[in-house]
């Protein structure tokens, strides 16, 4: 696959008509999906109401591609990536958690629905009351420090780079690492 705009194109409609079929978790799903986020517009990941994939083609000069992910085969073996609500995560007791939920921002429909406060907070709450190892990311809003803070979590701050922003403001921004072990 190359960086053409047109056939970043082709293949992002490809990926929503998998999206469309229920098809989308398939390793054609998965080789798109790696494809345009690579080559879309600064890696974004961001779906409309309809479900589709609609970042825009990057401008980017070069991209390096993977083409051999064995590597990682290893390492991942035993892990369980999910996209789901936090409801419906099936957790045992020992299981690690890494969660990166959306960022407290204004802007929250990177999917269908969107992702609220409400959600952040039953996010929280239901992390906080697994018994296992949990480590998760946000941006250092006072809210999401006060609501991590008073669920017990451990806070550490972060630079986070900015690769993404509507004002063209690159600077870093202040991150939360939040752990509970």
């Amino acid at each position: 696959m190359k960086n053409e705009e047109n056939s970043f194109y082709q293949h992002r409609n490809r990926f929503n008509q998998l999206i469309k079929e229920e098809k989308s978790e398939t390793a054609e799903g998965a080789q798109l999906f790696y494809y345009l986020n690579r080559t879309c517009f600064n890696g974004l990941c961001r779906f409309n109401r309809s479900g589709e994939f609609n970042v825009p083609f990057g401008t980017h000069k070069a991209i390096t591609y993977l083409t051999d992910f064995s590597q990682f085969r290893r390492v991942f073996k035993k892990w369980n990536f999910t996209n789901l609500d936090i409801e419906s995560l099936e957790l045992e007791p020992e299981d690690f958690v890494y969660a990166d939920p959306p960022y407290d921002v204004e802007f929250t429909t990177y999917s269908v629905g969107g992702f609220r406060w409400d959600d952040q907070r039953r996010a929280a709450e239901r992390l906080a009351a697994h018994p296992g190892p949990v480590v998760l990311s946000n941006q250092a809003t006072p809210r999401i420090v006060e609501l991590y803070n008073k669920l017990g979590f451990h806070i550490s701050y972060l630079d986070g780079p900015r690769r993404i922003s509507c004002t063209g403001d690159r600077s870093a921004a202040k991150e939360v690492l939040a752990v509970k072990v």
